[in-house]
């Protein structure tokens, strides 16, 4: 028997939608991504979270206090039955301005990678450099990722399994050249999120599998681990991202980040706890208030 009060199916959407929403505001919020003026270059390969992400920025663009330009481009890198035809359709009928960019850098990387090799490397250093381009003849000052919760916290247990670094993937950077900030607006949404929010909202996906690449045995065996983990118990992953945001450099062993050979020295000039809690952060206009689902 059904609950007389369960969610319709476009119920349970709008809260999903909701959850994505304040999540996506939020690390604007915290991580200062979009501000006045700003013209966002939001990268759309056609699976579910960059498709996802540009659905997300456009509500948040029309709810918002200021004001930023959103152009949404895709790198059609003349892959063998890729529906070129696909996304310029999408962006049409969601009204928004975008660009195609055509590069035969598949045949690049098949020439280049032995066959039954990664390829996922050369393919984004190449993918870097055309959005860095793109983005710089459009006038973009921002290049928006569609890089979620889940890819964080992969790429933190990479590196600290097969790297010997605490290090994860950042919600925001400047590229070496310093022209460009690259942002992460879905750094706090979970990928389960993303792909039910997909199939709910109907999105046109390109599948992945037509590059014929597969990820390495590395970030395959840790994806399987953390999906462990959260089926054994959630608050565990949850509790491992919230450990990302709330470092105590003097209680780890990395001397360029914490001076140990001044700490009796300074502890008797100022007696401070080296791990006091620091004022919470300041509210910023993306922020939206708790939702509960």
């Amino acid at each position: 028997m059904i609950p007389e009060h369960s969610d319709t199916p476009s119920q349970k959407l709008l809260k999903l939608e909701k959850r994505l929403l304040r999540q996506v505001g939020q690390a604007i919020a915290d991580f200062g991504m979009i501000d006045e003026g700003d013209t966002v270059l939001v990268c759309v390969s056609g699976g579910k979270d960059s498709l996802g992400l540009l659905a997300l920025l456009q509500k948040l663009q029309a709810r918002a206090p200021v004001r930023f330009r959103l152009i949404a481009m895709n790198l059609d890198q003349r892959q063998p039955g890729f529906p070129e035809d696909v996304l310029p359709r999408h962006f049409a009928q969601v009204g928004v301005e975008y660009r195609i960019v055509r590069e035969d850098t598949y045949s690049i990387v098949k020439e280049k990678i032995p066959e039954g090799k990664t390829t996922c490397s050369l393919c984004s250093r190449l993918r870097r450099g055309l959005i860095y381009r793109t983005a710089r003849e459009l006038g973009a000052n921002k290049v928006a990722l569609g890089h979620h919760r889940d890819d964080i916290l992969e790429t933190f247990f990479l590196n600290l399994f097969f790297g010997g670094r605490l290090k994860a993937m950042p919600p925001k950077l400047r590229n070496d050249d310093g022209d460009l900030v690259v942002i992460r607006p879905l750094a706090y949404c979970a990928e389960e999120d993303l792909a039910r929010y997909a199939r709910g909202m109907n999105f046109p996906i390109i599948p992945c599998s037509l590059c014929g690449t597969q990820e390495n045995a590395q970030r395959r065996q840790v994806k399987a681990m953390l999906r462990a983990w959260e089926r054994e118990d959630p608050r565990r992953i949850a509790s491992i991202f919230t450990a990302l945001g709330h470092v105590v450099p003097s209680h780890l062993l990395d001397r360029a980040l914490f001076d140990f050979s001044a700490l009796d020295t300074e502890a008797a000039n100022t007696g401070a706890a080296p791990d006091e809690a620091v004022g919470a952060a300041p509210v910023h206009f993306f922020a939206t208030p708790a939702i509960r689902t």
